[in-house]
């Protein structure tokens, strides 16, 4: 055993376990804390939803189908925010008997709440505009204009808020591509109603509605196969189980590693259960040792909890070679 390994054991117990969980949640259940995604998704919201009453005021005055078709997706955008920072307040809850990982799976079911609003936004924006390509109206260009600056300007600053929080947050990803999308459909409003100030073609505007409603349902779509994966624990894209194998094996002690089951309960915490397999008669001191290190490693690979099933070669673990 080298020193590093030794120098990590806190005690010995009496009796050897073979099965060992490493857990980094500790809690009462009931303890909410101030986080920076909440904090960042309230100002989105209250942003998004002064905005939302502007945009629908505007696409009447302006009779302008891409404005409204933009306002209503605004809309969706205000509730969907406004459930995203309720359920991500929620999901910092730590584990109880009810949810014995946490409360993390609500940050993503938010994003798909999100993400499925987007969705039906989308089809409805196709419903309203393409009557508007038969039969195009005209519409109060400078008055377009004017919310589009104002739409850049507001969508621009959500953004830039959103952009200071957890980057790994699957639910704050979300919340922040749509206020994205939602800047650069203004943008695309700005650039035709100044082409519609100095030239007449009143077709441009369900033209921009389609064009911001193919964009937000393209992307919308990408965004629930994401989130998808995460409810169907698929293993997590920042986890390399082989660089993680390559690592344990290199313990003095472990024979091998294999059954490896890696999954997140919210896109971006990672949870692992193993066989590890170690040589005979190691006792249950070297045991604590190997686990220490091994938790240690796990750490730096986006492991938030571990659970190892300790075997020695003798067991004939049928897994072993799978």
């Amino acid at each position: 055993m080298n020193k590093t390994i030794s120098e990590n054991i806190t005690q010995t117990p009496q009796h050897e376990h073979h099965h060992h969980t490493c857990n980094h949640d500790h809690g009462d259940g009931h303890h909410l804390h101030v986080h920076p995604v909440t904090s960042n998704l309230k100002v989105a919201f209250f942003l998004n939803f002064s905005f939302t009453i502007i945009e629908f005021i505007g696409g009447i005055f302006t009779n302008s189908m891409a404005i409204m078709s933009d306002a209503i997706h605004d809309l969706g955008d205000t509730i969907a925010i406004g459930s995203a920072w309720f359920m991500e307040k929620y999901s910092e809850k730590e584990r109880d008997e009810r949810f014995a990982y946490g409360y993390k799976r609500f940050s993503p079911l938010s994003a798909f709440i999100t993400s499925v609003i987007l969705i039906v936004g989308s089809v409805f924006i196709f419903i309203e505009t393409i009557p508007r390509l038969i039969h195009p109206e005209a519409v109060n260009a400078q008055g377009m204009l004017i919310l589009a600056i104002l739409g850049v300007t507001m969508n621009g600053l959500a953004v830039l808020r959103l952009k200071t929080g957890d980057k790994d947050s699957i639910n704050q990803k979300a919340v922040m591509l749509h206020l994205m999308e939602d800047a650069l459909g203004w943008l695309a409003v700005l650039v035709g109603s100044i082409v519609m100030i100095f030239v007449h073609v009143p077709i441009l505007d369900p033209i921009l509605s389609l064009c911001i409603a193919v964009y937000i349902l393209y992307n919308a779509i990408k965004n629930l196969r994401a989130i998808l994966n995460v409810f169907m624990q698929a293993v997590p894209k920042n986890f390399d189980q082989d660089k993680l194998k390559a690592k344990v094996l290199k313990v003095e002690g472990v024979l091998d590693l294999h059954d490896i089951r890696a999954w997140s309960m919210d896109g971006k915490s990672v949870v692992l259960t193993a066989h590890l397999m170690v040589e005979e008669d190691l006792g249950a001191e070297r045991h604590q040792a190997i686990k220490h290190a091994i938790k240690h490693m796990c750490e730096h690979e986006y492991v938030q909890h571990v659970t190892l099933e300790i075997e020695t070669p003798s067991e004939n673990c049928k897994l072993a070679n799978k």
